[in-house]
């Protein structure tokens, strides 16, 4: 049977299903971890206790389970902020004010973190167009702060892993806006890393400040921790055993701030926002 679609601006179908990721409420829990890769997707899943909806349409891939008692969706946007804008609206037609973390990668511009490292972001410049067709130019992208302090807090607990907490900046493609040189393709600023390394800016991606930016005007809560891939100084990047040990170790970071994240939101019972003197309740 043809499936119908509310109108031209509001595509879904009447039992609510999403054009492109394909997901209608009931497919996607209140806690969701965002990763570009869809490999990355099935890496997160392999940690749940159970996996009770798979999703894959076009390059979007939804799986909703249980974690550690919880439900638990990780869905994979693909990579940039155009489909990263796509990925978040349907999603937050799904459920009603997700909490949303993305595990991702990136490159550090700035000395002292190394490959494989990881980056928690308080906030992201915004290099990229995409957001600024829902606000002015000005407009701060910045995580919300119940999220960083999960996301430290996790990030503490790794014994063998090092973490950094600031401003990311995102980009809107891998090459050229980020000042990448290849033979051929002559980047029209390749300063930018080190310009943005010089006013402390720790890495860049290609997704957070799409994410933050669409938080804000949602009232959802969002974060981003990225593992380093790249040392755009040193010019190195991560052979493949660095990468899937680093890879795993932002899985775990984002995967244990949201079960922070539980334990603060049972804490502050409530109150609107969790405060320090709440603690984190037992866990």
């Amino acid at each position: 049977m043809a499936e119908s679609y509310q109108s031209a601006q509001i595509v879904k179908t009447a039992s609510g299903k999403q054009y492109h990721i394909g997901c209608a409420p009931g497919d996607v829990a209140d806690r969701i971890i965002l990763v570009g890769d869809p490999a990355r997707a099935e890496k997160v899943a392999a940690r749940f206790d159970s996996v009770e909806v798979r999703r894959a349409h076009r390059e979007y891939v939804t799986l909703t389970g249980v974690y550690k008692g919880n439900p638990m969706t990780v869905h994979a946007t693909g990579i940039g902020v155009d489909n990263t804008e796509i990925a978040v609206i349907e999603l937050v037609q799904c459920v009603e004010k997700p909490t949303m973390i993305r595990v991702g990668s990136s490159g550090a511009l700035v000395e002292g973190i190394d490959l494989g490292d990881l980056v928690i972001s308080t906030g992201s410049v915004r290099l990229e167009s995409t957001s600024t067709q829902f606000v002015p130019e000005g407009y701060p992208a910045v995580a919300h702060h119940e999220v960083v302090l999960a996301l430290i807090e996790s990030g503490q607990a790794l014994t063998d892993r090092r973490y950094h907490v600031g401003l990311t900046a995102t980009a809107c493609g891998f090459y050229g806006a980020q000042g990448r040189n290849v033979p051929g393709f002559p980047p029209r600023d390749p300063g930018r890393p080190a310009r943005l390394g010089q006013l402390g800016v720790k890495n860049m991606e290609m997704e957070a400040s799409l994410l933050f930016t669409l938080g804000q005007v949602a009232g959802c809560r969002t974060g981003a921790v990225c593992a380093i891939y790249a040392n755009r100084d040193a010019d190195t990047f991560v052979d493949s055993d660095m990468k899937d040990a680093a890879e795993a170790a932002a899985i775990e970071t984002g995967l244990g701030a949201m079960e922070v994240l539980r334990r603060m939101d049972a804490a502050r019972g409530e109150e609107p926002l969790w405060r320090a003197s709440h603690g984190l309740g037992e866990g």
